[in-house]
């Protein structure tokens, strides 16, 4: 795929491709750092917890395929929006 504003690719990172699963000419980067972790459980994507309760995202392509995943954030931004809203 061509890089764009909703798809990125960097195969000099140490860890690409971070997930399996994804053709590599498909494997998006845009979203290493995964806008969705904060919603926990309704994140959406295929996720377990470790034993000490951490979230393990390493199954989970819902963002890495193509340029999807730029949809999938903004149809979940509002949700996003509200974990990060100042309660005064």
């Amino acid at each position: 795929m061509k890089a764009s504003s909703s798809f990125f690719q960097n195969r000099a990172c140490e860890c690409f491709p971070c997930h399996e699963g994804v053709p590599l000419d498909e494997f998006n980067c845009l979203f290493c750092y995964c806008p969705l972790y904060a919603l926990g459980d309704s994140c959406g994507g295929n996720f377990s917890y470790s034993a000490s309760g951490v979230k393990v995202c390493t199954n989970c392509t819902l963002l890495h395929v193509g340029d999807a995943g730029a949809g999938i954030v903004k149809q979940r931004f509002g949700e996003l929006k509200e974990l990060g809203r100042r309660r005064l």
